[in-house]
């Protein structure tokens, strides 16, 4: 191989990067990234625009560090997945190209479009290599004894530990800087068509590797070591918010992992609780992107547990729509999606409790908020939404039973015991006190008026039972 196209997707960094640090290891004419902007199938997997906006702004990072390498990055466009390959295949002739290198993806469409470009690229004697670079372990080397895919994550993650144990954990260092190419790198658009109108602040979420790292570093200087105790307030910054930069691939999860593991002395599964509990997270993230591969039936909008398919789910559009504005009248609820409107991010502990108030409170389907999501986050992942809200809705993996029904309102007192959290997205309920702020449908009419608050859109005793029942009815 002489000259290779690195396909970059969702891996826009330069450290840590298999593809890009094993093509320029091996081609002697060098390497150029080639990003595709794909529009049309972004619209079509309800890509959310404070995502797209991260994409295009790590993209102006990102070529910056390779303009450091001299290596030059191309922009082209692919409005959908079927038109990359003849893309690829011009700008490999173009340039001089006899070699492809990508990472893998998993969701179904990404894996048709690779085997595609893979195929047709090869008859035409362009070499084409793929990496893992969105796991730490490749799906399929984490199988039960019977060689098939895992169902629950508690058997995942011990198989996972012993995998992982046995193959080491290493991120690989930036790739060496090459000789010029003599090819300019393309300007990186503002903006993408359709995804306007962010309804963020994107200083929220500054772009770039750096700042992934330091964010990274600063969790684990100042706060993975009460991870354990602090991951469930949302009120407190006690998670490391790198869910959009992993979803990007600004950071990786080798970094992540490796950073966790040499604070806590290289053990996976022995020492401090707050690297255990945080490593557990990126196990269960990695469990998701087995699942993808293992039942890709969860990529197509089905369940994971078929016989689920047989439930009605109610069809309440003003519901929804209350839910989707955050005016159920359950603050914990409301909250939380104001912050997810405001921010493009939610704390995970509220997701959940979110996703089971759409499906069990109001019984509605948990497709329609799996999109809602992924239509606002700017994390947005198939994997992690899919199942999240399929665990949420016991359709799932490893899923809630049926008849577990969070109670938010129990919740919101657990959680965010003085309300400070639904003080902050909930302004209008500033005045009440720590008791009362979280059931404030207990006011008299008069005094939620005042407020500009609603009232509960659902009795949740009442949902519960009807809920369950209908899980019993339906399952058998």
């Amino acid at each position: 191989m002489t000259r290779a196209l690195v396909w970059l997707r969702r891996d826009l960094r330069v450290a840590d990067n298999p593809a890009l640090y094993h093509a320029a290891n091996a081609c002697k004419q060098g390497v150029l990234g080639v990003y595709l902007i794909s529009p049309g199938q972004w619209k079509d997997h309800d890509d959310a625009p404070c995502k797209i906006d991260f994409w295009i702004r790590n993209l102006s990072k990102l070529k910056r560090e390779l303009e450091k390498l001299n290596i030059p990055l191309v922009i082209a466009t692919a409005h959908r997945f079927d038109q990359a390959e003849p893309v690829l295949s011009a700008l490999a002739i173009r340039h001089g190209c006899d070699a492809l290198y990508f990472n893998r993806e998993y969701e179904v469409n990404e894996r048709r479009r690779d085997e595609v470009v893979t195929e047709r690229l090869e008859a035409k004697d362009i070499t084409v290599r793929s990496f893992t670079d969105r796991v730490v372990l490749e799906p399929g080397d984490v199988l039960t004894k019977a060689n098939s895919y895992y169902r629950v994550f508690t058997p995942f993650k011990r198989r996972w530990l012993a995998v992982a144990e046995e193959q080491g954990v290493e991120a690989l260092p930036a790739p060496p800087r090459q000789e010029r190419l003599g090819i300019e790198s393309s300007p990186i658009p503002k903006a993408v068509e359709g995804f306007t109108g962010l309804g963020i602040d994107p200083g929220l979420w500054p772009a770039g590797e750096v700042h992934a790292e330091e964010r990274l570093d600063r969790f684990m200087a100042e706060r993975i070591d009460r991870y354990h105790m602090d991951r469930d307030r949302p009120a407190i910054d006690g998670t490391s918010t790198l869910s959009p930069y992993l979803a990007a691939g600004v950071i990786s999860p080798r970094q992540c992992l490796e950073a966790a593991l040499e604070l806590n002395r290289g053990r996976l599964d022995s020492g401090k609780e707050g690297p255990l509990a945080w490593m557990s997270e990126l196990i269960w993230r990695e469990f998701y992107q087995h699942v993808l591969v293992g039942f890709p039936r969860v990529s197509m909008h089905q369940p994971f547990r078929e016989e689920t398919d047989r439930i009605i789910w109610n069809d309440d559009e003003e519901r929804f729509q209350a839910w989707c504005r955050g005016r159920t009248g359950y603050p914990i609820v409301d909250a939380a999606i104001r912050q997810l409107l405001r921010t493009g991010w939610m704390h995970n502990r509220l997701r959940m409790i979110t996703a089971m108030f759409l499906t069990k409170d109001l019984f509605m389907d948990w497709r329609r908020g799996e999109r809602f999501f992924m239509q606002n986050l700017i994390d947005g992942d198939l994997g992690s939404n899919n199942g999240g809200w399929q665990w949420s809705a016991s359709t799932g993996t490893d899923a809630a039973p049926y008849f577990r029904v969070l109670n938010p309102t129990r919740q919101s007192r657990k959680w965010d015991p003085d309300g400070a959290f639904l003080r902050r997205h909930l302004p209008e309920l500033d005045e009440l006190d720590d008791e009362v702020i979280h059931d404030p449908p207990g006011l008299p009419t008069g005094v939620r008026e005042r407020l500009g608050y609603p009232g509960p859109i659902v009795d949740h005793a009442a949902a519960r039972k009807l809920a369950v029942d209908r899980f019993r009815d339906a399952l058998g």
